[in-house]
């Protein structure tokens, strides 16, 4: 870890930070109250994703979707209108419909197959997302002259990497220039973050193995066809199972740094208490 001690975080000129965790708590909370300090660099994983690496499929995506329409259609082969996605931090929906949902096309499903394309696509680009951190830090300092940086990553990190290596070279690059964080959650959390999705099932990525495993228990055990498939019956349904996979790569992940509890996090009002709250966590760390 770049600080062995509560005393060289507290002390040090440049913090830098990667915060991970199930998605729900507090990664973007804490980004957010940081980079309002004006001294925190705020390096959203997702919108990088978003914007850089998947933003020609996206407004490809959406230009396909237009050509159906005979209006539009003559408007974009005589280039007189511009099609783009709006991704900003807190709204990253262009991102979540293109990757989508499998399942029924009448019920706005994509067909599985075009959906583990997409899947793909999701993971090579989170993973050059994730390695461009050290060059983000770099830019943070030398062009903004921001004191200090924070990456907020995607839940679907522990996905994209294999924390049970030490030799990753994700996480590897990660550790040598920031602090790991892992925000972890309990029982209760886990349940609060099942009925939320419950309410409103949005696009996520999995790892290909437990994607394909689920799918294919999915329609044995509903006695269903791809095509009958409901989408957002069987993304409610995955969600939970999702959730109880990524628990021990998130914990193998902790390794790699320090470990904070989410209702810390939510605690947490200002730079000061996000600081303390490391510190104590390298403290514990550092412990016999």
């Amino acid at each position: 870890m770049i600080y062995s001690s509560a005393e060289q975080w507290q002390n040090a000129p440049h913090k830098r930070v990667v915060l991970f965790g199930m998605s729900g708590l507090g990664k973007t909370y804490m980004s957010n109250i940081l980079r309002d300090t004006g001294s925190w660099f705020h390096y959203s994983v997702d919108y990088r994703i978003g914007t850089h690496y998947m933003g020609d499929y996206i407004t490809d995506s959406i230009k396909r979707k237009a050509m159906d329409v005979p209006y539009l259609r003559e408007l974009l082969l005589s280039d007189s209108i511009y099609l783009a996605s709006n991704i900003t931090f807190e709204n990253l929906a262009p991102l979540s419909t293109y990757m989508g949902k499998p399942g029924a096309e009448a019920n706005g499903g994509v067909p599985f197959q075009e959906y583990r394309k997409r899947q793909e696509q999701h993971r090579r680009s989170e993973i050059a997302a994730l390695l461009d951190t050290p060059e983000f830090i770099g830019r943070a300092e030398d062009i903004y002259q921001y004191d200090h940086f924070i990456c907020d990553c995607s839940g679907s990190i522990c996905e994209v990497v294999d924390p049970f290596d030490r030799d990753d070279p994700v996480l590897k690059s990660l550790s040598e220039t920031a602090l790991l964080v892992w925000i972890k959650g309990n029982a209760a959390h886990t349940q609060e973050l099942v009925q939320r999705f419950d309410k409103a099932p949005k696009p996520m990525y999995y790892h290909p193995d437990f994607l394909v495993k689920k799918w294919t228990q999915y329609l044995a055990d509903q006695t269903l066809q791809e095509h009958q498939v409901n989408p957002d019956s069987f993304i409610r349904w995955i969600y939970a199972e999702a959730l109880a996979h990524r628990q021990p790569r998130y914990e193998a992940m902790a390794n790699w740094g320090v470990t904070v509890d989410a209702s810390e996090v939510a605690r947490a009002k200002n730079e000061e208490d996000f600081s303390a709250l490391i510190g104590q966590a390298l403290a514990a760390k550092a412990a016999p």
